[in-house]
């Protein structure tokens, strides 16, 4: 899908409620306060039509870390993959490019989201930790017809330079970039969410950040997917703008 098409598909989903697998959700806006703040945080409650909740466990379990993710895709295919029946592969929260928060379950609840070849197994680590979803294609490859996606289709023209980033990190040589709107809608979540369980507003040293290690087991503050996969994922990506979340954390909005 072209870069310049997306803020329709989201605005599809936002009107009707269905994703790309025709599945239809019910969609309810919401807003909680920050603990501490004056600020409140606007979200979308996603819950599937027919009542399914197989795709997360709903047992509350208490959490000390966040780990951030891109979805390698679109949104309405997002939130297909992730409220897949009986598959228990998901997260709490998706930013759409729009901005919009998605939340698809109770943030202290569960499912998996690091992976089988993640480190310190596939279990505990995916019970304690908070995944949150960017919508985002990932990685991008040059051709004479564009930058094309992981899936091979054309995402954008060569001289769109405002939607990738030329950086080499293992599979890929450029990578999509995330809106504005994401940036700042991911500040309010992380704010919300360090203070909702008490996790550490800490992040990796900048050496540190796209290095797999088994010291992110015990790291209680944010980290990304790629902390805890040496191979087969590249999320959050060198695209990504870790300073600018750093400040927003750290800062009143």
């Amino acid at each position: 899908m072209r870069v310049d098409n997306i803020h329709n598909h989201e605005a599809g989903f936002d009107a009707t409620g269905i994703d790309s697998s025709g599945k239809k959700h019910i969609l309810s806006d919401k807003s909680v306060y920050i603990t501490g703040e004056e600020n409140q945080m606007n979200y979308v409650r996603v819950k599937p039509a027919s009542g399914d909740e197989s795709y997360f466990y709903r047992n509350k379990v208490d959490k000390d870390q966040i780990v951030l993710h891109y979805t390698l895709g679109y949104l309405k295919g997002d939130i297909a993959t992730l409220t897949q029946h009986d598959y228990h592969v998901s997260v709490p929260f998706i930013i759409g490019r729009n901005g919009k928060i998605y939340n698809l379950f109770f943030s202290g609840y569960w499912a998996y989201h690091l992976g089988l070849g993640a480190v310190g197994g596939n279990k505990i680590k995916n019970q304690r930790t908070i995944g949150i979803e960017l919508s985002n294609i990932g990685g991008l490859k040059k051709t004479d017809k564009g930058m094309t996606t992981f899936y091979t289709d054309i995402y954008c023209n060569n001289d769109q330079t405002d939607y990738f980033k030329a950086q080499k990190f293992r599979r890929f040589d450029y990578y999509a970039t995330y809106t504005d709107t994401q940036y700042k809608s991911l500040i309010i979540l992380l704010r919300y969410l360090t203070a909702r369980y008490n996790i550490e507003k800490k992040f990796l040293p900048e050496e540190d950040r796209y290095k797999t290690d088994r010291g992110v087991i015990d790291f209680g503050g944010i980290v990304s997917h790629v902390n805890y996969r040496q191979s087969g994922k590249e999320d959050i990506g060198p695209a990504f703008d870790w300073n600018r979340i750093i400040q927003g954390v750290h800062e009143f909005l």
